[in-house]
Order: structure tokens, then sequence, then C-alpha cells
């Protein structure tokens, strides 16, 4: 029995978490670890026994214990309850789904607990990758990738332990505006982003994929993930989201990974690595396929690419930066506050805006994601 605690267990990558356990029956649900939505939690609970759950909202924390009252559950809040649940002493697996920089202390405290990380949260190496790889190592831990695109180089690196690596092709879909010019976009609304043409995701990163920050974000991960330089990374635009991300090795030989967009794969592959089990679900079926495309990105329209690739570059402080302004500008836009291309002003606006740090430590990070979003609303009042 392989005991798993899941942080954001109510989000996107939490439900599908969740599916992935009702079809293994040797996964127990330890923890559980969710924002403000009760209303599902009292269903996982009820269907999943956890013995210990933490709501980040303290009074909906306190509203969830008088409903389950009859049920064996500790029900905690804050971030001391989500290192609760991500260092309970019985769980082996943490699978870090949270959305946002809130995601970095407990996958911190759960890696100096010996725990292994199936890591959705791209946010964590993004901001804090020079401090998480070598706790990683320190601890002997496992730092799986549950994102599509970094579990695909994962899978096409099985196997090559020793073979130098020429470049990895990190593939994305485009999202729904690929092909459109700036101009375009001018009047684009919220219902239009969030409109992904593969994906069902959350409605934080289904904008994120839009505008391509998602991508830049990602190429930033790949870089603590897999140790190569942020210049061997290069992505490439698949409409039919069918290739995941690929690995170029020395000799010119290129390994892929394929299948339908399920995001159930790559979370049941990082939960039983290495071994592959059965998933319910489609197939590709190569016969109806017939064809897979590939295009360049166009790093003008969608500049926040091309940005994500210039913070990497000076790393230190800046991707925290980047990260925080995106996410605010984004909750900016989800509550129609500030137009679509405005997204990216937000983000340039903080970056232009702030002192550069070479080696930030946790307490620094934390403290420039507050500068960032008081910077914003100073000017976005």
């Amino acid at each position: 029995m392989k005991k798993i605690a899941i942080l954001g267990s109510t989000g996107s990558i939490g439900t599908q978490t969740l599916d992935v356990v009702r079809n293994n029956k040797d996964l127990q649900v330890i923890s559980l670890v969710a924002g403000s939505n009760i209303d599902l939690m009292e269903e996982q609970i009820r269907e999943f026994h956890p013995s210990m759950v933490s709501i980040w909202n303290a009074e909906k924390a306190e509203e969830l214990k008088k409903r389950v009252q009859d049920m064996d559950v500790k029900v905690l809040s804050g971030m001391e309850g989500m290192i609760a649940c991500a260092t309970e002493t019985s769980v082996e697996i943490v699978v870090a789904a949270v959305v946002g920089m809130i995601g970095i202390l407990p996958t911190i405290e759960a890696i100096k607990a010996g725990k292994d990380i199936a890591l959705a949260n791209k946010e964590t190496l993004v901001t804090a990758g020079h401090i998480i790889m070598p706790l990683v190592k320190e601890y002997n831990v496992k730092l799986l990738p549950v994102d599509s695109e970094h579990s695909a180089i994962f899978q096409s690196l099985q196997g090559e332990e020793g073979n130098r690596i020429s470049r990895i092709l990190l593939t994305a879909s485009g999202g729904p505006f690929r092909g459109k010019k700036r101009e375009e976009l001018k009047q684009v609304t919220l219902a239009d982003a969030l409109k992904h043409p593969n994906w069902a995701m959350g409605r934080k990163i289904t904008i994120d994929s839009s505008t391509m920050v998602n991508k830049g974000l990602e190429v930033m991960e790949a870089k603590w993930l897999f140790d190569v330089d942020i210049d061997e990374i290069e992505v490439v635009v698949q409409p039919q989201s069918v290739i995941h991300s690929m690995v170029e090795y020395e000799d010119g030989a290129v390994i892929a990974q394929l299948g339908t967009p399920d995001m159930r794969l790559p979370i049941q592959y990082a939960l039983y690595y290495p071994e592959r089990r059965d998933l319910p679900g489609d197939r590709l079926d190569f016969k109806t396929l017939q064809k897979i495309d590939f295009q360049a990105p166009d790093l003008e329209t969608f500049r926040g690419l091309q940005m994500a690739y210039e913070v990497g570059r000076k790393g230190g402080s800046m991707p925290t930066v980047y990260n925080a302004a995106n996410e605010k500008a984004v909750a900016m836009f989800l509550d129609e506050k500030i137009g679509y291309l405005e997204i990216l002003d937000v983000i340039q606006y903080a970056m232009d805006h702030h002192q550069w740090i070479a080696d930030p430590s946790i307490e620094e990070i934390l403290k420039i994601e507050q500068e960032v979003y008081a910077c914003i609303e100073e000017k976005w009042h």
C-alpha cells in the first residue's frame, strides 16, 4: 500500500490524482490540502477517509470541522496545516499540486521529512530551484515531474544515463490564440482566453497557457529538473498536443513521448515510477491522426515566453518577480480589472522596478513576492 498526501486536492491535478487512486486499490490517501472549497473537500473526506486535512482559510476549516465531526479526521488550517499534511509520518509521496508560491514551504518541509515529491507546482522550482535541488540530493528523495511536458522529458531520459543531451524540445499547444498577431489580441475577453483547445485545466493555468507565460515557467522549471542550461531548451509549437516533449542526444537521435492529452498518465507514472500500469482512457489512433504539425513560437506576439528566457538567464531573484507579477496580473485579469494584453505589461513593470538579488533565501523569495504584489497594486489600484 503506497501512502500519499495531495496538496491541492480540489484543483484540476488534485481531482485527477484522486481518479488515479480510484483505479488503483494499493494507493491510500493519508492527507489532503485545499484552499477554500469545503463542499468538494467534504466529499473527498467521505470517499477517501484521510486521517488529516487542511483548508487554507481558517473560517472555512472551522465550518468543515463541524460538517465532518462524524468522521475520524483531523481538520487543520493555514500554512501550519499544509506543512503538517505534507510531513505526516506515514506519507511516502506528496503530490504537490497547489497553485502558486504557497507550495514552496510545504515542499521543502516534505523533502526534509524524507518524502518523495510528485511535483505539479511549477513555482517551487521556478523561484527556488537553487534551494530545492540541493535539498533533494541531501535528503536522497525522488523529485518526479507531473507536468505533462516534464514527465515526457523524464520518460525520454529513461535508460540514457551517462549519455549527453544536446537539447530539450519542450512542446507547446500554442493555446487558443496560436497564429494570432498582437493587434488581434486587443479585444480578447476573459471567456476567449479560458477556451483551451486541448487540455482541461484550472482557470489560472489556462490563462498562462494562452499568453505562453506557462511555457516560460516550464522552460525555467526544466532547467532545474534536468540540470541543463536555459538555452539548451527549445520550445516547439505542436498544436495537436500528441507529442508531449522530446530529448535530442548528441548523436542527433530524438526520443519523444506521445500520448493523448490526459494528465492522469503523468500523475500515475510519478506515483508508481518506474512501474507502468493500466490506465483506462483513450489511446492514440495513428490511422486517424494522419499528421503532426510543428511551428516555431511567435515570440513577438507572445513575448511572455521571450521574457522568460531573459529571466532564466538572469536567474537570482528575477524568476520570482516574473512569477509573482504574472500571478497578480492573471488574478486581475480574471477579476476583469485589466485587459488581456496588460498581463505582460504588469510583468514588465514589476521586473523594471526590482532590485536584483543574486542568491535569494526562501525568506527573501517570499518577501519579494509580497513586494511585487504591493508594487503592482500601487500602480494599478
